[in-house]
């Protein structure tokens, strides 16, 4: 595989374009909104002087990666040649089954089809394409140049050859794979979310404050980052559509998503893409205060 397609630019998509341009892999990056691309290309560009700053890059590493991409607005156009397609687009099943649709009519019978999904099911997306044996999940971690894990999500019907495949290429890209099946959150979701929900719950029980429960979860179980300002970090929509998809997917009330954290997204606070949601976030700026909402 030399050929890979990204579909979506934003910060996943984006991030495992650079992993694979970096690696000599020739990328075609999708996103139908140019300005989309653009900002992409200058994400990329930011991350890579930052490795090369740090001495794991040299400027003509730099240089050969960022040559190596290529953008498109139109899929077809982007995928014609592709071995692989990973498509890192939001995280909501109908806007992924469709672009699935429309891969498997347009991409080559021997392009395998990956999605970077964190909780939706690969046997689902796999049942709307004519090769779900070529379907299987590359769960990448934010942010994509720097975490090691992927988790290789193997669809009901994803074959062998296709998982191994996966496995040795994650291998090529210096991360570490770990092959899961498919079931609702796989590993890193099942455990991780129904953590940050609690994290949610004790706050919104009045157990302790913000600071407070993230530094339990920081001091006492060597977290780096507490569960509340990891939430806004991924995204307090995106954390609430995960456990959506856990408690649809295993009807359990345990993984009921808490009502402070239904009520933030609808209300827009959804992190620090927003600039607030537990805690308030200023462009250009590392420093973060609790959101006004919990000081005491």
């Amino acid at each position: 595989m030399k050929n890979i397609a990204v579909i979506g630019s934003g910060t996943m998509g984006n991030g495992i374009a650079h992993v694979f341009a970096q690696f000599d892999y020739k990328v075609s990056l999708i996103d139908i909104n140019q300005n989309a691309l653009e900002k992409a290309l200058a994400t990329i560009g930011k991350n890579l002087d930052r490795q090369v700053s740090k001495g794991l890059l040299s400027e003509a590493d730099k240089s050969k990666a960022l040559s190596n991409i290529t953008t498109f607005t139109k899929t077809e156009d982007g995928v014609k040649n592709a071995d692989l397609v990973v498509e890192a687009a939001t995280e909501n099943v109908n806007i992924k089954l469709d672009i699935f649709r429309e891969l498997d009519k347009i991409c080559p019978t021997h392009t395998i089809l990956a999605s970077n999904t964190s909780s939706i099911s690969i046997t689902k997306i796999g049942a709307v394409t004519s090769r779900p044996d070529k379907v299987i999940g590359m769960h990448f971690m934010n942010p994509v140049p720097v975490m090691k894990l992927i988790e290789v999500i193997r669809g009901y019907a994803t074959s062998d050859e296709v998982t191994s495949q996966i496995m040795e290429l994650s291998r090529k890209l210096e991360k570490v794979p770990v092959e899961v099946n498919d079931y609702p959150g796989f590993v890193a979701n099942r455990i991780l979310m129904p953590m940050i929900n609690e994290a949610i719950y004790t706050l919104y029980e009045s157990v302790a404050g913000v600071e407070e429960i993230d530094t339990v979860m920081k001091l006492g179980m060597a977290h780096p980052m507490g569960p509340l300002q990891l939430a806004d970090f991924i995204g307090l929509d995106v954390c609430l559509s995960i456990l959506r998809v856990l408690h649809d997917g295993f009807g359990n009330p345990k993984y009921a998503p808490c009502p402070l954290l239904v009520n933030m997204v609808e209300a827009g606070y959804k992190g620090a893409k927003t600039g607030e949601g537990f805690y308030k976030y200023t462009p250009g700026s590392k420093e973060v205060v609790v959101s006004s909402q919990f000081k005491k």
